[in-house]
């Protein structure tokens, strides 16, 4: 035998309340439409409901105020929630019943977004500032005491940064030098010159394409990996329970990875200019018919030891911004696995982003100040 549904009702002018209590499952959902068919408002009315007594509701009790709801509507009446328990908040979150409590917040105008925008770039940089300093701390602890550095977790970063990436970046760099001495030939053939083929491949591949393709190619690859592979352990909650586990992030997650960029960059930028001049090497062997010994000896004098030092410098600042700028993505990720793309995605545009300003600085410091 169905038991019977409690509930109480209140009449105010053209209104009415609907105090419901106990629970509204299947046994009691015959009793309820009777009642809300009763007491359906007519065209300007409204029917409230009091759920707060409410302490568990099933899905044919939810079906049947969708239900009321729906018929209350088409009749020019509205059916509104008042005060509810959690239980059937919980039960109602998925469903729209009842008019909205009030107007949609009005959408933010160009200066509030933009304020919007500077506020959580602000909070973003003391994050990215924050993270640097750590960093820096315990990679100088390190430095002091070698024994601290997870040794074998550096070998595994070292390898997947470098030995992993020797083919892209190999193959990649050496189209970059055939590139680069095709375009340079196609003019200097009209004035004689093509002997100079050597010097721009040369000078052009070891200051500036070799470190800058390399450090994208770094970026798209190494610097994506360590923001999802951060961001997944921080939506799954792992990082926390390194922190619970007494073990901190910087020195567990962090270290191991910007030491392998720090070591690996330079390496493969090393790599990527050799690859370059090759790749222009075989131009002028091939294409303009320069007798190696001359096109090599060429393109050695025309480099001098700060080529190759500048070259360097910048791929160790390349680096160490790709591993913070993905660290620094992967760490203050929020939200599921969508959050997780989006961040990646992130990461490497910001990455991108600051090495090519970074190019620009360090080209500005070396070729115009120095």
């Amino acid at each position: 035998m169905a038991r019977p549904l409690d509930h109480e009702i209140a009449r105010e002018g053209v209104g009415v309340t609907l105090r419901l209590r106990g629970e509204l499952r299947r046994d009691v959902v015959n009793e309820l439409k009777r009642v809300l068919a009763a007491e359906m408002p007519r065209a300007g009315a409204t029917l409230t409901l009091e759920l707060s007594g409410v302490t568990q509701i099933d899905s044919a009790g939810v079906a049947t105020l969708v239900q009321a709801w729906r018929a209350a509507k088409s009749k020019g009446g509205s059916l509104a929630l008042g005060p509810m328990s959690d239980a059937a908040e919980r039960a109602l979150a998925m469903f729209r019943v009842g008019e909205p409590p009030g107007d949609a917040p009005r959408p933010p105008n160009v200066l509030e977004a933009a304020g919007a925008s500077m506020f959580a770039g602000r909070d973003a940089g003391w994050e990215f500032l924050q993270l640097c300093a750590d960093t820096t701390f315990a990679v100088a602890a390190v430095l002091v005491k070698p024994a601290k550095l997870r040794w074998h977790h550096f070998i595994e970063q070292c390898i997947d940064i470098g030995s992993r990436a020797l083919g892209i970046v190999g193959l990649i760099t050496f189209l970059v030098g055939l590139t680069v001495a095709f375009q340079s030939a196609y003019q200097l053939q009209q004035f004689g010159a093509a002997i100079y083929v050597a010097n721009l491949t040369g000078v052009s591949m070891v200051r500036e394409m070799g470190p800058l393709m390399c450090a994208i190619l770094v970026a798209g690859r190494s610097g994506s990996s360590i923001a999802a592979e951060v961001a997944t352990m921080q939506v799954s909650e792992e990082i926390d329970g390194l922190r619970v586990m007494g073990l901190d992030p910087i020195d567990y997650l962090a270290v191991p990875r910007f030491l392998a960029m720090t070591l690996m960059v330079p390496l493969l930028t090393a790599l990527a200019d050799l690859l370059g001049m090759l790749g222009g090497f075989l131009v002028g062997i091939f294409y303009l018919d320069i007798a190696w010994n001359a096109f090599l000896n060429q393109m050695i004098s025309s480099m001098v030891p700060w080529d190759f030092v500048s070259g360097l410098v910048k791929s160790v600042a390349f680096g160490w911004g790709i591993a913070l700028i993905g660290l620094h993505y992967g760490f203050r990720v929020s939200g599921g696995a969508s959050e997780v793309g989006r961040t990646t995605t992130a990461s490497v545009v910001a990455s991108i982003f600051y090495i090519i300003v970074a190019d620009c600085l360090f080209s500005v410091l070396f070729y115009v100040v120095l």
